[in-house]
């Protein structure tokens, strides 16, 4: 591979957090886009936007390329390569893996020319299926050449589902766990091999969440409320600590950049709550609630209404720690300089279900924040408004028709503080085939939820 190669794929990533942070600024945002749930019987696909200020189409979608199938509902992705390759110049982040969650496809994306990525492969969901009795994939990590991927069911849709291990070569090698006893559902995940750990978290079934959300789930017990620690090396569960209440539905996880910690943040969604996870000095695993949201009695709403936690991340200096509250509609900044006792220090709001931001730049927002993306000097947070199609058509039943959003919100970094950017917003209800949903976002030279450190 040549030295402009490396360049426009990333590299093999930086070789710390503090150099991560020196990058220059970011120009390309890709986000998955998708007509899945809308009525639009057009393909799912990778949007590359132009974040660039200085560039005449900034904050415009510059490139589409579909996937070749309609229905894969988009979700996360990942890189095949990110930080932890730092060193091995045979490796770059140049390919792109986006699941279909409800096809358990997974699409792979080239983008040797980062402006106009191309389908480089698909692995085909019904092969997943047939091999390792695994569907509905959803978190992305590379593991230096290798990639492991957290899916969500098995083969029919039921939990608890596992870890799918594919090669880099995108071939499926097979399950990746030994052993995942104690393990009732499946969601997110985050490893840190220095410790020899990974966490993992619960949502649901497949054949539970893709039809939408019903709260008598949650009282069934079909929605999942512990997380789970590995032997990484073992790739087996050595304790698993059940939240109860507290900790209805804990889905997003990170941990902290700096390799040396082992420690990180759970986003519990339905409880509306962040806990702390770390490993003790006799190696145990403990978990204690730092930030909790109080719900609010909203009329017409059938019970008090959480703020609904969709999405959480850490800056690269780990100094601060995002979160978006997708029902409520605002995107908290909290100093986790101590992260037992974190201070609030930024809010702004948009969309919502409280009607406190229902037009923002112009555009009248369809959902609210929901993913969230920072750029690795921490300045530019980047947050779409769009959970899960058919979560989106019960909560937010306009997006269907008028598509989800893209703003960027900026970040004092030296003092704390929140303000949304004025000159940008990219309306997905005015794409080419149709209003569209926005979702997970990711930078060709790397972003602060994918890289490990080790």
């Amino acid at each position: 591979m040549s030295e402009n190669e490396k360049a426009c794929c990333g590299g093999p990533g930086y070789a710390s957090p503090a150099e991560a942070m020196k990058a220059p600024r970011e120009k390309l945002l890709y986000t998955v886009a998708l007509y899945t749930g809308t009525g639009i019987e057009k393909p799912d696909y990778l949007a590359t936007v132009d974040v660039d200020p200085d560039s005449p189409t900034y904050s415009s979608v510059i490139h589409r390329c579909e996937t070749p199938n309609i229905g894969d509902e988009l979700h996360h992705s990942g890189w095949n390569a990110c930080s932890s390759c730092h060193g091995d110049d045979s490796k770059s982040r140049r390919y792109i893996i986006l699941p279909g969650v409800r096809t358990s496809n997974l699409n792979i994306y080239d983008t040797i020319d980062p402006k106009n990525p191309v389908l480089h492969k698909v692995i085909s969901g019904d092969e997943i299926k047939a091999k390792t009795n695994l569907s509905a994939p959803h978190t992305v990590h590379c593991l230096g050449a290798d990639i492991i991927i957290s899916m969500l069911g098995d083969a029919d849709g039921n939990a608890p589902g596992g870890f799918l291990h594919v090669n880099e070569d995108f071939e499926i090698v097979g399950r990746w766990e030994n052993d995942i006893t104690g393990m009732n559902y499946n969601y997110d995940f985050w490893y840190q091999p220095r410790h020899n750990m990974m966490v993992s978290s619960e949502w649901a079934a497949p054949n539970t969440f893709m039809p939408g959300f019903d709260l008598e789930d949650v009282g069934a017990g079909k929605y999942g409320q512990s997380v789970h620690f590995w032997d990484f090396e073992g790739k087996k569960i050595v304790k698993s600590i059940d939240m109860g209440a507290e900790g209805m539905i804990p889905l997003e996880l990170r941990g902290l950049h700096d390799p040396a910690s082992n420690e990180g943040l759970i986003g519990v969604t339905l409880s509306s709550n962040i806990f702390r996870w770390w490993k003790t000095d006799d190696g145990d695993f403990e978990v204690e609630k730092i930030i909790d949201i109080p719900t609010i009695d909203v009329e017409g709403f059938p019970v008090p209404m959480p703020s609904l936690i969709t999405d959480i991340l850490i800056s690269m200096d780990d100094k601060y720690l995002y979160f978006a509250n997708w029902l409520h509609g605002d995107l908290r900044q909290y100093d986790i300089s101590d992260i037992k006792n974190p201070k609030m220090t930024g809010q702004v709001w948009l969309g919502g279900l409280l009607g406190k931001a229902p037009v923002v730049n112009g555009v009248e927002v369809q959902g609210a924040p929901q993913m969230i993306q920072l750029s690795l000097d921490g300045k530019r947070l980047f947050v779409t408004t769009s959970l899960f199609s058919t979560w989106d058509n019960q909560f937010y039943p306009g997006m269907k028709d008028k598509g989800g959003q893209m703003y960027i919100v900026n970040c004092d970094t030296e003092n704390g503080g929140m303000s949304i950017e004025p000159n940008f917003v990219v309306d997905f209800g005015n794409e080419p085939n149709g209003p569209s949903r926005c979702h997970e976002m990711r930078y060709p030279g790397g972003d602060v939820t994918s890289d490990i450190w080790m």
